[in-house]
């Protein structure tokens, strides 16, 4: 019997990969659920991907709480780009902002995947007005056009997750240069200072990234009418 039942995740044990992946990953996934005091029915997912560290981190909290914990941390296989957001079809870049999870693939060309909503209001904003790009997912193997690509070991056990989760609610995906410290912000802006454009788009995100380091709890993030991201006060 499923550690955790719901049509989603039933339809996605249809599948052979998810269903070996759930064989191999069942016990593993529970035990670390159990360990936070997660139960394994209707949590909360929520991810954050630091490009220059290249980690994924996978943080989860029950409905009823408002903090979350810290799961699991998995590595980037691959990596491709600099950092800075993604603003054409081509240009290697991976995503930077904040999104959400739009859809499963667990036939995926990269073992399972799953897609995020680039380009989103912010980045159709500012982003080529032909060609913005799009297609990105975090999936399993170890190439990257854009993608976060954390290997087939990893995603299994992600994918899972995410697949639990998504009963639950909307998965969000927030994507930064690197960890936003205060003294890694003032590095990007040493480094990048002749770029007003990546800076200004930086100091956008920096609340962001401050207001879940310092509470745990993910406040709503707006787009306004010109890309930028207002956060609302928790």
């Amino acid at each position: 019997m499923p550690m955790y039942v719901s049509d989603f995740f039933k339809y996605q044990l249809t599948f052979p990969r998810v269903a070996e992946a759930y064989a191999s990953k069942k016990q593993a996934i529970e035990a670390l659920l159990q360990i936070n005091n997660i139960k394994t029915q209707y949590f909360d997912l929520f991810l954050r991907a630091f490009k220059q560290e290249q980690k994924l981190e996978a943080w989860v909290k029950t409905k009823k709480d408002n903090s979350y914990l810290l799961l699991q941390t998995y590595d980037f296989c691959e990596s491709s780009g600099a950092p800075g957001p993604k603003r054409k079809s081509g240009d290697l870049q991976i995503p930077e902002g904040c999104y959400e999870v739009t859809n499963f693939n667990p036939q995926s060309a990269y073992h399972l995947s799953f897609k995020i909503n680039y380009p989103n209001q912010s980045d159709l904003f500012f982003a080529d007005k032909e060609n913005p790009g799009g297609v990105i997912y975090i999936h399993g193997g170890c190439s990257s056009t854009g993608c976060l690509s954390i290997g087939d070991n990893n995603i299994e056990e992600l994918y899972l997750l995410a697949a639990m989760a998504k009963s639950a609610g909307v998965i969000k995906v927030h994507i930064f240069p690197c960890y936003l410290s205060d003294n890694n912000y003032q590095q990007l802006i040493k480094h990048y200072q002749a770029n007003q454009h990546v800076l200004t788009f930086w100091a956008n995100l920096k609340p962001v990234y401050d207001s879940f380091e310092n509470k745990k709890e993910l406040a709503d993030v707006e787009i306004s009418n010109t890309g930028r991201y207002l956060l609302k006060t928790l």
